[in-house]
């Protein structure tokens, strides 16, 4: 794909604040040199915004204050002027109700931040799960040249010998205390030994998940998804990262020219290989929304549902992101896409194609990226199932599910609502086996609020005690990237909306047929009209604040969950000086 880059040098947004004489000119000026600025920063050269989601109560995200510093200096050497700009940073291990909540917050704050200040140009410093799609979205809606860097995965986890997973060993020793496996002197020690350096989810989880989308759509360096936190070459990636934003903006290369319909593509078939997180679904189809891109969750389905899942990671495989970056990374796998004609040959942020930048690199470790002949999962990708259970469809992740319950019918465990779950899940009384369908409503995006990760129910104790570890599970929820097994999310619509989730009662025999992609709720279209026109809504709508605001205009996850009123880009026009 050709790229005509803009003529240079030209007049850059910043210069309407900065570049002139007047006594406006000269307050913008003035009060930025108090910080010790000197008067030639103002002399027309691009002024970049560092976005920097930095926070202590956002641990993944709590080491970008350096490497903020790393990314100013490649600003400076490509002949820069860098601002690091605090973002608002939804934390995904602190933030309550659930982080995914204030996705769209940190979005719509991000957004006006990019738009009302002086800035030609951002480098979008993320990390946590939901910080890359929150800039990603602000990106979009204002179109100004960005790129992403992210603070990079940490280090493996160890206990005694064994490959630590971030949360998905965390799953698994929750449901090894419940069914008498393991102590609690044992889990607190395990504690210590999950999150043993700087950086986000080391398994394959929202957050390396969301920073290999963000490099398969074109939006990042080719390499950045897997380098760890603590690697010096991270810092490095950081400041080539800085040099190439004031490129970018030299030749007004926006990301309405990157995240194309083609670049979703890739990204959508990457998500597939490497066995990433049914979140990506949700945080793309916004994203969408936001370049003005008709993505579908039927496209989700269609083009991953070949693809073999080919990257040996926890919680779909063995490994973790500090084998997957020393085998080659993220590059290895767009590769391997591109031999077997499923990469889009589009352009990214370096300035090359996204076949062009890969078509040297070598896989060192064919254990941690797999042949496709040992692939993972055949198919891989994420299935879209769709019946009188969900009309507007639901997700699975194959590759973290078990075959054998693929297709399955078995009889209906409701839980009104994640209250209702905790309170009867540990009951011997609770009448449950392996061979139900367990059921959870009224969580999603209106209905907890926010859409937490709470559809991996933990399985009740006395079917644990039997060595099964897995069951059907079916909810309007979301669930971690690091969590696994056979857990249909997202069904929209929501109970809280109406959907037909919200009328299933214990005992309704349900269906799942995941190779036929169907959902089916064995009752009768009368019956199931009967139930909803009796059916009164149990969620009430919050007083006032952002609460409300959500609850009013948040759309349903099958088309990211995003407000109604940010989908497209609005531009960053200059606004209008206020003095």
């Amino acid at each position: 794909m050709a790229f005509k880059p803009a003529q240079w040098p030209r007049k850059l947004r910043s210069q309407e604040w900065f570049g002139g004489n007047t006594r406006d000119h000269i307050y913008h000026r003035g009060w930025m040199k108090n910080q010790g600025l000197p008067h030639h920063l103002f002399d027309g050269r691009p002024v970049i915004a560092i976005m920097n989601t930095w926070s202590e109560l956002t641990p993944c995200n709590a080491h970008l204050r350096d490497l903020a510093e790393k990314v100013k200096y490649g600003i400076y050497e490509a002949g820069g002027f860098p601002v690091e700009v605090p973002a608002f940073s939804a934390s995904e291990s602190a933030f309550r109700p659930t982080a995914m909540m204030f996705r769209n917050l940190a979005a719509m704050a991000v957004e006006e931040q990019m738009r009302g200040q002086p800035i030609d140009g951002a480098v979008l410093l993320v990390g946590c799960d939901k910080t890359t799609p929150s800039l990603l979205m602000a990106a979009a809606s204002t179109d100004l040249p960005s790129i992403v860097v992210t603070g990079g995965p940490m280090l493996n986890g160890y206990f005694q010998n064994e490959r630590v997973g971030s949360g998905t060993h965390l799953w698994k020793f929750s449901e090894a205390i419940k069914a008498g496996e393991m102590t609690m002197d044992e889990f607190a020690e395990a504690e210590n030994s999950m999150s043993r350096s700087a950086g986000s989810c080391n398994t394959m989880g929202t957050a390396s998940t969301m920073a290999s989308m963000a490099e398969a759509l074109g939006m990042a360096l080719s390499g950045n998804a897997a380098i760890p936190a603590v690697d010096s070459r991270r810092r490095m990636m950081a400041h080539m990262t800085g040099m190439r934003i004031v490129q970018m903006v030299k030749d007004d290369l926006k990301p309405s020219d990157i995240m194309t319909r083609e670049a979703f593509e890739n990204a959508i078939r990457t998500n597939a290989a490497i066995g990433g997180s049914t979140n990506a679904v949700i945080h793309l189809l916004a994203l969408a929304g936001r370049v003005g891109v008709d993505l579908t969750l039927d496209d989700w389905d269609r083009l991953g549902r070949d693809v073999p899942t080919i990257v040996n990671l926890m919680p779909s495989g063995k490994y973790l992101m500090e084998e997957f970056f020393y085998a080659g990374g993220l590059p290895v796998v767009l590769k391997r896409l591109a031999e077997a004609g499923l990469l889009n040959d589009c352009l990214t942020v370096s300035g090359e194609t996204a076949a062009a930048q890969v078509k040297d690199v070598r896989n060192h470790n064919e254990d941690v990226i797999l042949p496709v002949e040992k692939a993972l999962t055949k198919s891989g990708g994420v299935a879209v199932l769709r019946g009188n259970l969900a009309p507007d469809g639901a997700v699975l992740k194959p590759s973290a599910a078990t075959p054998e319950l693929m297709v399955h019918r078995g009889r209906a465990v409701v839980f009104e609502d994640i209250d209702d779950y905790k309170a009867k899940i540990d009951d011997e009384d609770l009448d449950i086996d392996e061979t139900c369908v367990m059921v959870l409503k009224n969580c999603g995006p209106k209905g907890y609020p926010g859409m937490s990760e709470v559809g991996n129910m933990g399985l009740p104790p006395k079917v644990l005690r039997k060595g099964i570890t897995d069951m059907v599970r079916i909810s309007d929820a979301r669930m971690s990237g690091t969590a696994y097994g056979t857990v249909i999310l997202h069904t929209s619509p929501e109970a809280a909306a109406g959907g037909p989730l919200a009328i299933v009662q214990n005992g309704d025999m349900i269906e799942v047929d995941v190779p036929n992609r169907t959902l089916h709720l064995d009752l009768s279209d009368e019956e199931i009209a009967s139930r909803l026109a009796a059916w009164r809504n149990p969620i009430e709508t919050p007083v006032g604040g952002y609460a409300r605001l959500f609850h009013e205009h948040v759309m349903g996850a099958d088309t990211g969950a995003d407000f109604d009123f940010l989908r497209g880009c609005r531009g960053a026009p200059v606004p209008k000086d206020s003095h």
